[in-house]
């Protein structure tokens, strides 16, 4: 299902019973994250507050909340469905060779995507500032600790300086006044590269917020390099996202976006500290320098929504994103490991810290080939704890995968430390972006393995005896 407007999908939550409109008038700063704070910890609803505090536009919040949530913003029943649709696109096109199979997802895409058709207007425009001020916006300030207020969800779009080729990417970006703010990118993300690619004048960018849901989404997924955002949104809505080029900016953004931030950094500038910021990890991320955004322009419809989110201590509302990647990108992890039957990143491993992987194993060692592998795959490389365990254990239940992995590992045979690129934001890591990650084979041990003790099995009553009990239960008055 495509969306032609946040607003309509606010409508569909609502239909739903899965918004709260809020009237009462309530801050920016801090008030807006206490309560949304205790209504995502809750599981509760999305909320539109229609009320800040000396800005004239509504807040939407924890849109992506919930599971039902993040399956309406993709119009289907339930993210299985769309990640058995990329299962069947695998089957239809099987990779003949590893060439094929590094490409596969390119293909795929192009075979399924709906390409996107560039217009001459678009809602994004009905309302133009060439002499901009995002003081009018009701960007949070989301924790005491902050630096200052954040716009957290804008879909930052760029072209790289040397291929001309559409990058989207989800960048924090701390308003410094009314005309500046940071460009907060990782320096593993494709816009960092672009940045540093640019080598003179100014390297321009769009930060869109609102429009398809779908788009918003499409900005978190980790796409291969090669990938085109906007035709995975086109994949994903059924429909070819129209694009619009910017006002002052040589950079198409989609035109059915609520607001559209035009501007440009400039590489010869100096950096800007930027932080600290309430991240989702928990912890506050340290401050640190990074380029400035300049902004020329900003377009809205005539009745724009500022969609926003907030990150910490989990579960928050960027859990269902998460998760939602987890069930999607699971098919497409196969093709280069087909004996991975599911995967979990748990919640409160805020998905970088802990990843659990059941296999189906079928010669020595195989756990450990599986762990390199996914340390070598995307941003699977910043997985600081990889477990892996039997194909029948059930990973999505941590009861279980606790029970297994304390049972089976002996933690001088079965643990692999190594080192390499870790998430920018692990604060534990010695240097920034680099440090150590461990694997733990928690399978049972063959022995092809070196294991010359016998194995036992897990304790389970028979099946008859369990039958027969069934039958008796009701007389038995417990």
């Amino acid at each position: 299902m495509a969306y032609n407007s946040l607003s309509e999908f606010i409508q569909v939550l609502e239909r739903t019973g899965e918004l709260k409109r809020v009237a009462y008038p309530v801050k920016a700063e801090l008030e807006i994250t206490e309560i949304a704070d205790r209504v995502m910890k809750s599981g509760g609803p999305a909320l539109l507050f229609e009320n800040v505090v000396g800005r004239q536009i509504p807040v939407l919040i924890n849109a992506f909340g919930s599971r039902k949530r993040m399956a309406l913003a993709l119009g289907v029943n339930d993210i299985e469905d769309l990640a058995r649709d990329i299962g069947k696109l695998i089957q239809t096109k099987p990779p003949k060779s590893f060439k094929d199979k590094f490409h596969l997802l390119a293909e795929l895409i192009k075979l399924a995507g709906i390409p996107p058709k560039v217009v001459n207007d678009g809602a994004c425009r009905e309302v133009i500032h060439r002499d901009p001020d995002l003081n009018v916006l009701p960007v949070l300030t989301c924790w005491p600790g902050d630096a200052g207020p954040f716009i957290t969800l804008p879909m930052v779009f760029s072209k790289d300086p040397v291929k001309g080729t559409r990058n989207v990417g989800l960048y924090r970006m701390q308003v410094f006044d009314q005309r500046t703010t940071g460009m907060h990118w990782h320096l593993h993300k494709v816009g960092a590269r672009q940045f540093h690619q640019q080598k003179a004048g100014r390297f321009e960018l769009a930060a869109c917020l609102g429009g398809d849901p779908a788009m918003i989404y499409a900005a978190t997924a980790p796409l291969p390099d090669q990938i085109d955002e906007i035709l995975f949104t086109g994949f994903l809505r059924k429909k070819g996202v129209e694009l619009v080029k910017g006002v002052t900016v040589d950079v198409e953004v989609p035109a059915n976006s609520d607001i559209v931030i035009e501007g440009y950094v400039d590489p010869s500038e100096p950096l800007r500290r930027e932080g600290p910021f309430g991240d989702h990890t928990g912890f506050y991320s340290l401050a640190d320098d990074y380029p400035v955004f300049h902004v020329t322009c900003v377009t809205h419809r005539k009745n724009p929504i500022y969609p926003t989110t907030i990150v910490g201590r989990p579960p928050m509302e960027d859990v269902y994103l998460g998760k939602a990647t987890e069930r999607l990108f699971l098919p497409l992890v196969r093709v280069t490991l087909p004996e991975i039957v599911d995967m979990n990143l748990p919640i409160y491993g805020v998905f970088h810290n802990l990843a659990i992987i059941s296999i189906k194993k079928e010669y020595p060692a195989q756990a450990r080939k599986v762990m390199h592998a996914l340390w070598g795959l995307g941003q699977m490389m910043f997985t600081k704890t990889l477990i892996v365990v039997d194909h029948d254990v059930n990973v999505q239940d941590l009861a279980e995968v606790t029970w297994v992995v304390g049972n089976h590992i002996d933690p001088k045979r079965d643990t692999v430390f190594v080192e390499g690129p870790v998430d920018v934001l692990d604060h534990a890591a010695p240097r920034l972006g680099y440090g150590s990650k461990v694997g733990i084979d928690a399978t049972r041990k063959w022995r092809s393995e070196g294991f010359d003790r016998e194995w036992p099995d897990a304790i389970v009553m028979d099946d008859k005896t369990k039958k027969y009990i069934d039958s008796i239960w009701d007389k038995l008055g417990i």
